[in-house]
């Protein structure tokens, strides 16, 4: 474990899997959360680009901020996330190359709310400080014309489900399967509000550009395997259960969740949450237009270069 990592002990998971021999030219994955159901496509793809020549190992951090310092920093060599506040702040040459999912959530609130205006004022519960559910908040906000109450962060909907079962909170957001769940189990209890439709990154790959020209050979295999999942995933999603490694780290999940992939997938894909294409010059422009309004870039986002904060060659070559 190198010394950025051995800081962060007591906040990163110190999860981590060594999938080849460490090597030089092994890539170095920064996960913001512990392995889940929403992740077993990308593992999907991880063993596919495994099996074309990708050397890896991947770490779990507790949340998406520790993920994107670990890229900044040069100790991770790749991340999730949408670190569009840190890229044009530290002016970091660090451009995303793959959409992994769009930001398809859902307010969801104990019976008490029934518009998003009811939320004025009241505490939410959101995945990570200046994560896409934060972003979310801050829309709403400048939609709503509403400011809310004291932010907390818990990573994960469905840590966030089980934190509004307990009673532990009002107020939430949550991805489209969770949103379900909690309704399914507790629609006595809980709302889902209506929301406004969203186009923009989650959940995103990002590197250092420099890191990227260096290693393109495995990028392009590692985005290669994303985008032939994503687009098999859209034609069939059970192809994700079927594909998924039962001694890798999806496959150890508990039975129930495994027994859920089919219904997450089909959810999910038929929802509009993960873009065939891997997002592109589409996805791009959409993430300008939304992380302005939600206040984490700053500048119009029509005169915004897509190019300071995309890295579009290894998507053109597996589109190709």
């Amino acid at each position: 474990m190198n010394a950025f990592i051995a800081r962060l002990a007591g906040v990163a998971l110190a999860t981590s899997m060594v999938v080849s021999a460490a090597q030089a030219d092994t890539i170095r994955i920064a996960l913001a959360e512990p392995p889940s159901d929403e992740m077993a496509a990308f593992f999907v793809a991880l063993d596919r680009a495994k099996a074309n020549g990708l050397d890896y190992e991947w770490t779990a951090f507790a949340e998406e901020e520790l993920a994107i310092q670990a890229v900044l920093s040069g100790d991770m060599d790749i991340a999730f996330g949408t670190p569009y506040a840190a890229m044009q702040r530290s002016k970091a040459p660090v451009r995303i190359i793959f959409q992994l999912s769009r930001l398809v959530f859902f307010p969801v609130t104990t019976k008490e709310f029934n518009t998003l205006k009811d939320l004025d004022g009241q505490p939410i519960m959101l995945h990570s400080r200046g994560g896409g559910t934060d972003s979310i908040a801050n829309v709403i906000e400048t939609k709503e014309g509403i400011k809310f109450g004291e932010r907390s962060y818990v990573p994960g909907s469905g840590n966030r489900v089980a934190a509004m079962l307990a009673g532990q909170a009002n107020a939430t957001i949550l991805d489209l399967s969770n949103r379900n769940k909690i309704i399914a189990e507790a629609g006595d209890r809980f709302n889902s509000l209506p929301m406004f439709e969203v186009k923009a990154s989650d959940e995103a790959l990002f590197a250092n550009l420099d890191w990227i020209k260096e290693n393109e050979e495995a990028v392009n295999i590692f985005v290669d395997a994303l985008h032939s999942v994503w687009t098999d995933m859209a034609k069939d999603p059970t192809i994700i259960r079927r594909e998924t490694n039962p001694d890798g780290p999806i496959g150890q999940l508990p039975a129930e969740v495994l027994d859920g992939l089919d219904a997450f997938y089909t959810e999910a894909v038929a929802g509009g949450l993960y873009d065939p294409n891997g997002g592109g010059r589409e996805a791009a422009k959409a993430d300008m237009e939304w992380y302005v309004e939600a206040g984490q870039l700053e500048g119009d986002p029509a005169t915004l270069n897509l190019e300071d904060f995309w890295y579009f060659a290894p998507l053109d070559a597996a589109m190709k």
